[in-house]
């Protein structure tokens, strides 16, 4: 097509077999767009296109990625909010035409649907690194390295040294949104089959935080270690089921009622963590 359709915060160049989606870098631009920057999307990443319409005079064009098709879709796992989402356009409602005309023609293009068998869509690239909570990690595309902060990791992190993952020894990555509670990276290691240990004891994860791990620091950072995992052709190994020590449950429940009297936690959220806790018992 060789045509630009812009909206806020990012334009799309439509090409004869991809989508190029150049996004802005002003103030009101969410961080994670300014940190993607530039990103090609092949026709054959994408299941389906969809125009809705929008808040306060707007209307949505969004292209639905295949499952598996994109490294920064899978680590997120529906973790973003609308707003972060990188494969929404959102633009002014008088161009609803426009925008139509523009999805009719990409849904023409597409022949594919189904999970991809690999990455189409290329992920941030490293090295990167942000600072968590309890430490600083860092990729520089062969590595994951951890080193601990004195003020915030556990002893178990402390005791066991600073950390350092090969990504031949990998076999996926768990991110969970700083902006949630208990968000973190959590490696997955092929060589350990058992259940895994909260993120603050656990050396092969660490802890976001208040101002720890954002969404646009973190999320790129997990996106570019799970395209370097899966192009040496690993896979993740699941934890086997098991159940926590029932003291560490009564802490971690306390904990979480004192995050809930401070505010930081809903009630909604307290009742389904510490029934989730209760569970593991």
């Amino acid at each position: 097509m060789g045509d630009v359709l812009a909206g806020f915060h990012a334009a799309w160049e439509f090409e004869s077999d991809s989508v190029r989606i150049r996004y802005e870098r002003g103030i009101r631009t969410p961080r994670l767009f300014q940190t993607l920057g530039e990103r090609r999307v092949p026709l054959a990443a994408l299941e389906s296109v969809t125009l809705t319409p929008g808040k306060r005079g707007t209307v949505v064009l969004r292209a639905e990625p295949r499952a598996g098709a994109d490294p920064l879709m899978e680590a997120a796992a529906g973790q973003l909010k609308d707003g972060s989402d990188p494969y929404r356009l959102v633009l002014p409602a008088e161009r609803e035409t426009l925008a139509e005309h523009y999805a009719a023609e990409l849904r023409s293009l597409l022949t594919e649907s189904g999970p991809a068998e690999r990455f189409l869509v290329a992920a941030p690239e490293a090295p990167r690194q942000f600072k968590a909570y309890d430490g600083k990690a860092s990729f520089d595309g062969k590595a994951v390295h951890f080193r601990w902060s004195w003020t915030g990791a556990s002893t178990a992190k402390w005791k066991a040294g600073d950390q350092r993952f090969a990504v031949a020894d990998l076999g996926g990555v768990e991110w969970r949104s700083p902006e949630v509670f208990e968000g973190h990276l959590r490696l997955l290691r092929r060589d350990l089959v058992q259940a895994a240990a909260p993120a603050d004891q656990d050396p092969a994860a660490v802890v976001f935080g208040l101002g720890y791990g954002p969404v646009h620091e973190s999320l790129p950072f997990a996106a570019a270690v799970l395209e370097a995992v899966r192009a040496r052709g690993t896979a993740a190994v699941p934890a086997a089921a098991g159940r926590r020590d029932p003291a560490d449950v009564a802490e971690r429940i306390r904990h979480l009622g004192e995050l809930h009297e401070a505010g930081l936690v809903t009630d909604e959220e307290f009742s389904a963590k510490k029934a989730e806790l209760l569970a593991e018992l």
